[in-house]
């Protein structure tokens, strides 16, 4: 196709209204574009590679012929075409099929390539695997942080209840002082702080929150004969162990 001349009659008597003429030249370049790729293609001449491909194909599609001489020896010792081979005939029927390295790779390189992606999958779930273990063992560490927090939050709060009764059963009996510090609760205003300020309270001392607990119900008990856990008070000690399950919240439990 010639190219078109810009300066002759027919361009300059185009229609030139907006829109329709551009449209028009959009679809006629698209069009000369294909005519040239279709064309070009026809005239490119084949490689050597892709020629010899073709006629490989062509003679691998089409069937034996009596001028093979390894299909003409079969037929002497009575093999039939479409007959599978053996003496029962449980062989196979067709040839086996030709693989044909066309690549630049030497021998073993496919192997190789394929063990490679079989060691990177396996190493791919082996971190699948470890990165599942180390979740799980961050949710069983959370779990038991969780709980012992929440047993902590449950043992200051028995012994705020403790100390509670301690200083009321002190006060009936007169005694005035507590016989240590944190055997009672602080001032009233102390107790207007809020929950945080109780509990910085509560673990001020060297002993823990357990031993306070602990030691503030064993007096509670050796003293009062009365039982947190069960909230109230004995006659005696003989009332007190024959009725009370024990002295611990697991006992009564």
């Amino acid at each position: 196709d010639e190219e078109e001349d810009y300066m002759s009659d027919s361009f300059l008597k185009q229609d030139v209204r907006p829109g329709l003429p551009m449209v028009r030249r959009v679809k006629e370049a698209i069009q000369k574009e294909e005519k040239q790729k279709e064309a070009n293609e026809k005239n490119r001449q084949k490689s050597i590679k892709e020629e010899e491909k073709e006629r490989r194909d062509l003679v691998l599609k089409s069937a034996l012929g009596n001028e093979n001489k390894g299909f003409a020896l079969l037929q002497k010792m009575g093999y039939k075409s479409g007959q599978a081979l053996g003496k029962s005939g449980e062989g196979i029927v067709e040839p086996i099929p030709l693989n044909i390295k066309t690549g630049r790779s030497g021998l073993g390189h496919e192997e190789l390539k394929k063990r490679k992606a079989e060691e990177k999958l396996e190493n791919y779930r082996q971190k699948l695997h470890m990165k599942k273990q180390a979740n799980e063992q961050a949710a069983d560490q959370f779990r038991i942080r969780l709980k012992t927090k929440q047993e902590e939050r449950k043992m200051e709060g028995d012994l705020r209840k403790s100390q509670r009764a301690c200083q009321q059963l002190d006060l009936q009996k007169d005694i005035d002082v507590p016989k240590e510090t944190w055997y009672w609760l602080g001032p009233e205003e102390e107790d207007k702080k809020d929950e945080e300020d109780k509990e910085d309270e509560c673990t001020s001392s060297d002993l823990s929150v357990s031993e306070k607990l602990h030691i503030l119900t064993a007096y509670l008990r050796d003293k009062h004969f009365y039982c947190i856990w069960c909230g109230t008070t004995y006659e005696g000690s003989e009332d007190l162990a024959s009725s009370c399950p024990g002295d611990s919240a697991a006992d009564h439990e």
